[in-house]
């Protein structure tokens, strides 16, 4: 039989225990937010439950976990209560201001619903904002020439060419957009995102390497353009920075594309001649500025590559598997060997 103190020791852990259980839910919900320090815009899917949406929610930085706030919706009894539409959260909201939303059907009135795929430029993102009723035109001259007021506003921009323009910071992504949004509004939402999404994510990695952002962000633009798979975009990073170490061209068709303004698989002698500082069949190191807007999945590649010997490579034509070789002579080989 237990003796008095033992009950009383347990019972005092247990009371502890619960309250601090209580305290803990509590400051999750009423008083925690997510760390994102700008609006997002989530779009909640007919028969999204409170799991996916909080997921939703968790992973664009509005709350801060989403079993808060599954919680307190079975709390109010509204577990079943969420309406699917487009939402908008300012920065700081709390979780019962994000429940009666929600629930109450607040949707962002009128939107457009835009997808930029990764590996686009600028120039591809302008003609599908034209192509859904929004200023293309406005959008490509501001992101060609960038204001220094707006340059400003993101530390990611700080180091950015006189001359550079916002290719490669807008990131590919799904937006949704007010009909009557303007083509700056556009900008804003899509360096928010970089922000968020990948500037937080990678700023301790870059700034401990000799390489600025824009040199990263330029890289991961050409790895975007050579490769789909992850594990070969990590080893093409490394095949590529080995290439600058050994001082030998680049020879990217990515970067031979973006000067021709062409988007073939092969190019002729004469097109790996053009006069172009964009084409790297000719000019050693980075070209001046990123060729497309990559994704996350190629920014980390690049930041952390694969240690290779490789220094050439090759898609096969029938499969797309990524061929790798230490030589010329083996790269020489590889090419009779596929067809090329």
């Amino acid at each position: 039989m237990l003796d008095i103190k033992k009950i009383i020791t347990i019972s005092t852990l247990t009371i502890i225990f619960l309250v601090g259980c209580f305290f803990y839910i509590y400051n999750g919900i009423y008083f925690s937010n997510g760390n994102a320090d700008v609006s997002k815009t989530i779009s909640i899917e007919s028969g999204d439950n409170a799991l996916v949406v909080g997921k939703k929610l968790s992973q664009n930085g509005v709350i801060s976990g989403k079993y808060y706030f599954i919680f307190y919706l079975w709390k109010v009894g509204k577990l079943h209560n969420i309406v699917a539409g487009v939402y908008e959260f300012p920065s700081g909201i709390k979780i019962p201001e994000i429940v009666r939303i929600v629930t109450g059907g607040q949707t962002v009135p009128m939107s457009v619903k835009v997808t930029f795929p990764e590996g686009w430029t600028i120039k591809d993102m302008a003609q599908r904002l034209s192509a859904n009723g929004l200023d293309g035109e406005e959008f490509l001259k501001l992101t060609n020439s960038p204001t220094d007021s707006m340059k400003a506003q993101y530390s990611f921009l700080s180091d950015l060419p006189k001359s550079a323009t916002l290719e490669g910071f807008l990131f590919p992504d799904t937006y949704y957009f007010a009909k009557e949004v303007t083509a700056e509004e556009i900008i804003k939402k899509m360096l928010d995102n970089f922000s968020f999404k990948v500037f937080n994510v990678v700023e301790g990695d870059f700034k401990n390497q000799n390489k600025s952002l824009f040199e990263i962000i330029t890289m991961a633009s050409i790895v975007e353009g050579e490769v789909k798979n992850d594990s070969d975009r990590k080893i093409v990073a490394g095949l590529f920075w080995n290439r600058i170490a050994n001082g030998m061209p680049l020879q990217s068709d990515a970067t031979l594309e973006y000067a021709l303004g062409t988007n073939k698989v092969q190019h002729s002698i004469v097109e790996t001649k053009i006069d172009s500082p964009y084409n790297t069949y000719q000019n050693k190191g980075l070209p001046p500025g990123p060729v497309s807007n990559p994704g996350l999945a190629s920014i980390l590649a690049t930041l952390k590559p694969t240690q290779t010997d490789f220094v050439y490579f090759l898609s096969d034509p029938q499969t797309g598997k990524t061929i790798f070789s230490k030589t010329f002579q083996e790269h020489v080989a590889n090419k009779a060997k596929y067809g090329l």
